[in-house]
């Protein structure tokens, strides 16, 4: 990418930043959707899955680059009279990651691979509302989903998951992830002052209640939400 082109996408990532955060709260607040979340302490169970070595390099941000505790979390919806299947869920998700997303958090741009649907290998930044953008590579696709693993200069480090499977009758969507924080100040708008927390719950929520949209049925129950919290020394 061209050094002119990245800053003006910069630029207009810092400049989105108070929209992206006016509109975050104005959604957060009017929500109709239910949240059922629950909050634990994690174990050595809880972490990240196994990378293959053919996509680990010094690119990569892993947990153990990180700083702060690890978070294990899982956003889980059922999706009534769905009319996709997992598969083609997952492969219209894939297609364009953005079709989920909501665009005042979070922009998928590929900055590395073949034009069209995601691929293994391929990478991306997520533009977000912030000083901070999100590289990110993906690391595994099967035909009912998908796994991101952090890059460098990424504000988290760790893993996530997205994927979907048929289930008597109505469509099962989780989204997965392992993270600890990439940095101190990252570390202290999570943890501390709860600012990224929030805005990470919108942004996870809002993907699942547009899932169950484009699955073309309704969500049953809500959004589930499991965080699991792991301090550090992390298990080798």
């Amino acid at each position: 990418m061209a050094p002119k082109q990245s800053l003006r996408r910069r630029v207009g990532t810092v400049l989105r930043w108070p929209l992206g955060m006016a509109l975050t709260s104005w959604r957060y607040l009017w929500r109709t959707t239910p949240l059922h979340r629950i909050e634990e302490v994690g174990s050595a169970q809880d972490m990240e899955p196994a990378l293959a070595a053919a996509v680990v390099d010094e690119g990569l941000q892993r947990l153990r680059d990180g700083t702060g505790p690890l978070f294990h979390r899982r956003y889980a919806v059922v999706v009534e009279r769905p009319t996709m299947s997992a598969r083609e869920l997952i492969d219209f998700v894939a297609g364009d990651p953005n079709r989920p997303a909501p665009s005042e958090v979070a922009v998928f741009w590929k900055t590395n691979g073949r034009e069209g649907a995601l691929r293994a290998g391929d990478e991306y930044v997520v533009r977000m509302p912030g000083p901070w953008d999100g590289p990110v590579r993906v690391v595994d696709r099967s035909p009912t989903s998908f796994r991101l693993a952090t890059m460098q200069g990424h504000l988290e480090a760790g893993q996530i998951e997205f994927r979907a499977r048929d289930e008597d009758g109505v469509l099962a969507f989780e989204i997965e992830s392992w993270t600890t924080s990439g940095d101190r100040l990252s570390r202290l708008l999570y943890t501390r002052m709860r600012l990224m927390k929030e805005m990470q719950l919108h942004m996870w929520t809002h993907y699942c209640e547009r899932v169950g949209k484009i699955a073309g049925g309704r969500l049953a129950g809500g959004v589930h939400i499991t965080t699991k919290r792991l301090d550090r020394p992390l298990p080798e």
